[in-house]
């Protein structure tokens, strides 16, 4: 159930702006991750906001398009194939939130962050296990990651047809698969994912 009680309670505290943060594209062989920081306004009411992995595409673009417009703030950054390879996927998803809350042009000083990990934050920052369920600056932000995520696949669809990242996002279905072996990886692959191709 969203609601801001989490939100409310940082505000108790002394805090001003909070922001919610979350991440898209974790899980994908290509492409970079893509993270963003949104504070919204107390007791904002965005109907039908909810876990972004549960809205049909057309109304995640449809909110996508609201948060931004009512946002007090919300930056969306990312981490790039590279960096993914040189520092490991946890490290460049933590990399991309931090770059979405310092690109935050109203500055935060509390964060909630989706998911059980939260260091080296340089505000106070709080992990929220399924934070996109309960929070809605995390909800919203989750939009905002998602939807930017998903307009890039379909960039890199484009840029790399012979793989069929339209379909499938990007991640290791049984066709990826397949063009991987056919085709070989592309500059958009991350080289740790597709470690697979090194062993047959």
């Amino acid at each position: 159930m969203l609601d801001y009680q989490l939100e409310q309670e940082l505000v108790a505290q002394g805090f001003a702006n909070v922001c919610g943060v979350d991440e898209a594209g974790r899980g994908p062989l290509c492409g970079p991750v893509v993270a963003a920081a949104c504070i919204l306004p107390a007791g904002l009411v965005i109907e039908g906001l909810n876990d972004s992995k549960k809205l049909t595409p057309k109304k995640r673009d449809a909110l996508f398009d609201f948060i931004c417009k009512n946002a007090i703030s919300y930056c969306i950054a990312e981490a790039s194939v590279e960096e993914i390879d040189a520092l490991n996927i946890l490290e460049a998803d933590l990399l991309a939130m931090r770059r979405a809350i310092d690109g935050l042009s109203v500055k935060a000083d509390a964060a909630l962050i989706d998911g059980n990990i939260a260091r080296d934050f340089q505000i106070p920052a709080h992990a929220i296990v399924h934070g996109d369920a309960i929070s809605p600056s995390i909800a919203a932000a989750s939009i905002l990651a998602k939807v930017t995520r998903d307009r890039q696949g379909v960039e890199l669809d484009r840029l790399y047809p012979q793989y069929g990242i339209a379909k499938h996002k990007g991640y290791g279905t049984k066709a990826h698969m397949e063009a991987l072996r056919t085709y070989g990886p592309a500059p958009i692959h991350r080289k740790q994912f597709i470690r697979f191709l090194d062993k047959e």
